[in-house]
């Protein structure tokens, strides 16, 4: 079972025929997560090639983060729409090559397609824009100077707009018309409402959830000291007071009696966690890499304040940016978000209804947790996660997710 992925497309020409570029962005259909970004120059072109070509890039984004998933294509441009949906002919003898390729990136009813309104595609009008403008320069178009997501604010709509919270899970559209604007035009519109969709909270009995309980592992000698200890560096095990508070965890765990399976991080810290809580319940531990930590890159073992001193620039763009990495090679929140997404759905496809329990670290915790409710990546900088702290998310069938616990340490006091 593969993820669900959304890809919003767009293009436009400055002359219709003239300069055109194209844009698309994959998203997560859960919760509206930016996971991708594509834009380029097609040199001279029609709005409707460009769109094409937007709608080709963005689905083999998305085909480069799961060949497996399936995908929902939204556009502004009915023509495209309804031309890949076959309700249309497609007459014009460019579009129909650009047609199949289409097609052709994932296996035939992978991919479903909706019109939205041009108001709800500002995220792909805009890459498409940076392109054309990177060109008029004599340049190409760069993902690390791209503002597109910024611009357009969180990719997932506002609870409060029960229509938008439900086409991103994959529902249908129940958007009124609107009048096409903007640099890339060509566009058509003219469809009717439809029922609008619950928000999350809201909506029918759907089953039993699946719920991740999230645990933090144990302390090290780095923890009390506050040290950068990521994936990037040394693989410290616990320390005494660790294992103590991993024990503490697997006795609590124990008597909820509701954990089904045991999910771990590789490094070390973590598998000595895991041991001591599934001994505790009888199961045993599976190891997934997308659960590790960030790789920190040169600030592993560096406490904050020795990174401000030694990398002020890097460490300044590292609190501003989630797609700025560590100096040296580390990795960006942005890419630890995709990589702990996908081991999500694994994880989810996998146990369907159950309780598991993943344990993991700082940042993996953060990120589900941000991801479950929507928020922006600053959000990773505003929740404490204590050693050897419990949090638990449960995911619905209808894509919603429901954030019931965060950094609960009742199961450590007196110890």
């Amino acid at each position: 079972m593969g993820r669900r992925l959304v890809v919003e497309a767009d293009g436009g020409s400055r002359g219709n025929p003239g300069p055109a570029g194209y844009g698309a962005v994959v998203l997560d259909a859960a919760t509206g997560e930016t996971l991708a970004e594509t834009a380029a120059s097609v040199g001279r072109a029609t709005n409707n090639v460009a769109e094409y070509k937007g709608l080709i890039a963005g689905l083999r984004a998305a085909r480069e983060l799961d060949p497996q998933a399936s995908v929902r294509v939204r556009m502004d441009s009915k023509l495209v729409v309804e031309q890949m949906s076959g309700r249309w002919k497609i007459k014009h003898p460019d579009m129909r090559p650009l047609a199949e390729e289409a097609r052709g990136v994932f296996p035939a009813g992978a991919v479903a397609y909706e019109w939205i309104p041009r108001e709800r595609n500002k995220h792909a009008d805009r890459l498409a824009n940076e392109a054309m403008d990177a060109a008029k320069r004599g340049e190409r178009w760069e993902p690390s100077r791209s503002t597109a997501d910024l611009d357009t604010g969180p990719g997932l709509p506002s609870p409060s707009d029960p229509q938008a919270a439900g086409q991103l899970a994959g529902q249908p559209a129940g958007q009124p018309a609107g009048q096409p604007a903007g640099q890339s035009g060509g566009h058509e519109a003219g469809e009717e409402s439809g029922p609008a969709v619950p928000p999350p909270g809201w909506s029918a009995d759907l089953g039993t959830p699946t719920t991740l309980v999230l645990l933090r592992h144990g302390e090290t000698a780095l923890t009390p000291q506050k040290r950068f200890s990521g994936s990037g560096g040394d693989d410290p095990e616990l320390s005494p007071a660790g294992r103590r508070q991993a024990a503490a965890v697997a006795a609590a765990l124990a008597a909820r009696g509701t954990v089904q399976a045991v999910v771990s991080s590789p490094l070390r810290r973590c598998q000595e966690t895991a041991a001591e809580v599934a001994g505790r319940l009888g199961l045993d531990v599976r190891t997934d890499e997308g659960l590790r930590e960030t790789d920190f890159g040169a600030w592993e073992g560096l406490t904050f304040a020795e990174v401000q001193e030694k990398y002020p620039q890097d460490l300044a763009a590292w609190l501003a940016s989630a797609k700025a990495a560590p100096t040296g090679g580390g990795e960006s929140f942005a890419a630890v978000a995709r990589r702990v997404a996908v081991a999500r759905d694994k994880i989810l496809a996998r146990h369907s209804g159950r309780t598991v329990l993943l344990v993991t670290h700082v940042t993996p915790v953060k990120t589900l947790v941000r991801l479950a409710l929507g928020a922006p990546p600053e959000s990773l900088f505003r929740m404490e996660l204590a050693a050897a702290s419990l949090s638990a998310v449960s995911y619905y069938a209808d894509g919603n997710a429901s954030v019931r616990l965060l950094n609960d340490t009742a199961h450590l006091r007196d110890r």
